[in-house]
């Protein structure tokens, strides 16, 4: 279809990528219908604080909103944050609501994120027993956790850590319950993952890896969480993070092709030509690794859909960024800048006991593919581009603070 000849673009899912999408086509020129359609009842909102910040009171929830419901009306972008959309007819190019309302598009963009992985166990559907994805989810924790005494957290991830700082913040006893050997596991280095055992561990926080929750115990409330091994722990509360799954059963329904996630192309496009998926519900290729991966992240979820947006709209695509991520605990800010797929050496610049130093993970070439900086933002900055430049540095070069980092790309190697 003609460029001129758009009319209608609709967006499933509210959140990072959504909000992102409309205001790209609005930046692009795009004078045509947009609609944006949710099931929370809330306009657009940042997730990251609900776990953080506004969990903690430091944020007011109007902070959260990407803008107010009355910019939303000037932009001319229509919320239907109430309506929840069940399937789409990609032949007839419509959409269809819970409610039975059916909405035609010319262009359609998925972003309706992920859902949170359930735990198979007995009486993890006890009151007092939590998942973290919603503003609601965070008020509904956030209260409980005021007049609590003891918190356990299943999963080790970043959500649980930023709960557990939180809580410990709060003066709970927090237990965390991770299956694997190592917190952070799945998405961290051995040496970060130790210097946040040790973090939390001298917060007060107890760690106990490579243990599986056999049951929740209570009778209408959670009372006490007995592990694989029989132990039990007393708990008033629990929070369940182990992790999202995508929200891609709409476009299988509709015939697109899915493999953890809706496959995208490289402009956000799906197998479909009048479809676009972007944020966590999507799989991309990342060719600076080689690889077709989900990336969960507020930088992906905005990457994709500018790339969506500038599709559509005929224009190039932007500039591609390389994925970056961040978390906050206690008084650490963790900025992580790439990913060490392939790394085979880790180098560490600045003092860990200080709490301010930088991971460098590095291949067998000494390339640079990925930084986790605590607490020094330069070195994070500087990663980033070393990373897109795929820059080669020799270990004592990294590890040296007597060289600078803003330095340091003048001893790249070729």
């Amino acid at each position: 279809m003609a460029l001129a000849k758009l009319e209608n673009i609709l967006i499933i899912g509210a959140g990072q990528a959504a909000s992102q999408a409309a205001n790209s086509l609005r930046q692009l020129g795009f004078q045509g219908r947009i609609r944006i359609f949710g099931n929370e009842g809330q306009p657009p909102y940042q997730r990251p604080p609900l776990s953080k910040a506004y969990m903690l009171g430091q944020m007011p929830a109007e902070r959260l909103f990407f803008k107010a419901e009355e910019q939303w009306e000037k932009d001319n972008i229509d919320l239907k944050i109430d309506e929840e959309i069940i399937s789409i007819d990609a032949v007839n190019k419509s959409i269809k609501s819970k409610t039975g309302n059916q909405y035609e598009y010319d262009k359609l963009i998925i972003a309706t994120g992920s859902k949170v992985r359930h735990l198979p166990a007995q009486g993890a559907q006890l009151s007092g027993v939590h998942y973290l994805k919603t503003i609601k989810d965070s008020d509904d924790l956030g209260a409980e956790l005021d007049n609590a005494k003891n918190l356990v957290i299943i999963g080790a991830g970043y959500i649980g850590l930023e709960v557990a700082a939180c809580a410990q913040k709060k003066g709970l006893n927090v237990t965390i319950i991770e299956a694997a050997p190592r917190i952070l596991a799945r998405v961290a280095s051995p040496e970060l993952s130790q210097f946040y055992e040790n973090v939390h561990e001298s917060a007060g926080v107890k760690i106990l890896t490579q243990s599986g929750v056999a049951k929740i115990n209570g009778a209408q409330k959670v009372e006490s969480v007995t592990l694989g091994d029989g132990t039990n722990i007393d708990a008033d509360v629990v929070l369940i993070g182990i992790g999202i799954i995508p929200n891609d059963e709409i476009a299988k329904s509709a015939g697109i092709i899915c493999n953890n996630g809706i496959d995208v192309d490289e402009n956000a496009k799906t197998s479909n030509p009048d479809i676009y998926a972007c944020g966590d519900c999507a799989n991309r290729m990342v060719d600076l690794y080689g690889q077709r991966m989900r990336l969960e992240s507020v930088h992906n979820a905005i990457e994709q859909a500018k790339l969506a947006a500038a599709n559509i709209m005929g224009q190039n695509a932007p500039k591609l960024d390389v994925p970056w991520f961040w978390s906050d605990q206690y008084d650490l800010k963790l900025q992580i800048a790439g990913l060490a797929i392939g790394a085979t050496k880790t180098i560490i610049r600045g003092d860990m006991a200080a709490r301010k130093f930088a991971l460098f993970h590095i291949d067998d070439e000494n390339r640079i593919l990925a930084i986790d900086a605590i607490n020094s933002p330069p070195e994070f900055l500087v990663g980033k581009n070393l990373i897109a430049a795929r820059a080669k540095i020799a270990p004592h070069i990294l590890q040296d603070t007597n060289i600078s980092v803003k330095e340091l790309a003048n001893h790249a190697q070729n």
